[in-house]
């Protein structure tokens, strides 16, 4: 009854050998079984700002960003202390970069210290990278687990009864 003419097709194949057959879906090489948690897309950092000021530990399976101020501990995936900032503690994180300062002991599998880092402490890695211009007081320390070594490598004097 009613009769449309057909629309002309576009001449762009975009790698397809036939134009007027459109071009496929992409296929996923994921299969349907997937877990759907394992597909979930990656948290941003949590970002602590210039203004903040923490007095305690910190710990996240995640990754941070310091801006501001922490007298405390951090445990984190991934740490970056930034240009500016301070942390007065205990560094553990599997990669840490440092802009700002760091007073404390360092523990990393990768540790980077860019040209405005100051850190004042041991530091214990795995992989370190050190830039011109960094300063940097205290020993380095290469271990293939840093972040499960011991808290403290000086061992308690033994007592003795008389």
């Amino acid at each position: 009854m009613f009769s449309k003419k057909p629309e002309p097709q576009k001449t762009s194949t975009m790698g397809n050998s036939n134009p007027l057959k459109p071009a496929s879906p992409p296929t996923s090489t994921t299969p349907m079984s997937a877990n759907p948690a394992s597909l979930k897309a990656k948290p941003p950092a949590s970002t602590l700002s210039t203004d903040l000021h923490i007095k305690g530990n910190v710990k996240t399976t995640g990754d941070i960003q310091i801006s501001g101020t922490v007298d405390g501990d951090i445990r984190a995936h991934l740490l970056t202390v930034g240009e500016g900032s301070t942390v007065k503690g205990e560094i553990v994180a599997d990669d840490i970069v440092v802009h700002g300062r760091v007073v404390g002991r360092v523990r990393g599998l990768k540790v980077r210290l860019t040209a405005t880092a100051r850190v004042e402490g041991d530091i214990i890695h795995k992989t370190i990278a050190i830039e011109s211009g960094a300063h940097f007081e205290g020993s380095v320390t290469r271990q293939d687990d840093p972040l499960n070594s011991s808290s403290s490598k000086i061992k308690a004097p033994i007592k003795t009864s008389e």
